[in-house]
């Protein structure tokens, strides 16, 4: 197979790759505090004797394109009150702590929670709510007033039941990506110094539909005109091979 082919090949696999991000970004464009996802490229210089090269030098090289990371798009999501109690947004820079798979703590901008058949404090996506030392939030069964302040301090009629866990992180790009709208962080995080609590409103996904169907297009378009340079190329070599051998 020819160097051109491979070339084409790669950026298939990474516009393919493009897409699926792209899809998935569109998927949750109504999911409460998701944030859009967006792919890195990098150029990956192979020369033609089977090296890798130093980007900076210069040669006969190959050029093929790869996905180096992903980031997230971090603007918040708008703020849609909607007076549940057990709602809650973050108005700054700061997540939720939950309690994920194996009891590790993770982190979301998703505050759409719920309480199971044992009062705990609990996530859409059923994981529960960490307070101040990872622990679960239990709100007693004779609770009549649920209130949560900017501070994120739950309480009810009685009085002050636990705290919800809030974090900032310095790098907010380094949040990796888990799934059910959870993040997993390498740093602890720190106390949230530019983050508010607000009871009874859901912040929503800051996917915006127009500019997504826009790339998904253009994601296409490019995947097919790769495509039909393949197909050109097969049929050159195909030619090619056809008057060598004389058939």
């Amino acid at each position: 197979m020819e160097n051109s082919i491979y070339l084409a090949l790669s950026k298939q696999l990474v516009q393919r790759t493009n897409m699926n991000v792209i899809a998935n970004n569109i998927a949750n464009m109504n999911t409460s505090g998701y944030r859009g996802q967006n792919l890195v490229f990098e150029e990956y210089l192979f020369d033609q004797k089977g090296r890798n090269v130093d980007p900076r030098a210069a040669g006969d090289e190959l050029s093929f394109v790869y996905n180096r990371s992903q980031y997230e798009n971090t603007a918040p999501g708008s703020l849609t009150y909607t007076g549940n109690s057990l709602n809650a947004a973050i108005e700054g820079p700061g997540f939720f702590g939950m309690q994920g798979p194996n009891d590790e703590i993770m982190y979301s901008r998703a505050g759409e929670f719920q309480l199971d058949a044992n009062g705990t404090l609990l996530s859409s996506a059923g994981f529960p709510v960490a307070d101040q030392g990872g622990a679960s939030i239990v709100i007693p069964p004779n609770s009549s007033e649920i209130k949560i302040d900017q501070k994120g301090f739950v309480s009810n009629q009685d009085g002050q039941i636990g705290q919800i866990m809030v974090k900032e992180f310095d790098d907010v790009q380094s949040l990796e990506a888990y799934g059910n709208n959870l993040y997993r962080s390498p740093e602890e995080g720190k106390p949230p110094e530019n983050s508010r609590v607000m009871q009874g409103q859901v912040e929503g996904s800051n996917v915006q539909p127009i500019v997504e169907m826009t790339r998904m297009i253009e994601t296409l378009r490019g995947y097919q005109s790769t495509q039909n340079v393949l197909k050109t190329e097969n049929e050159r070599l195909r030619g090619a091979i056809q008057k060598l051998t004389g058939q």
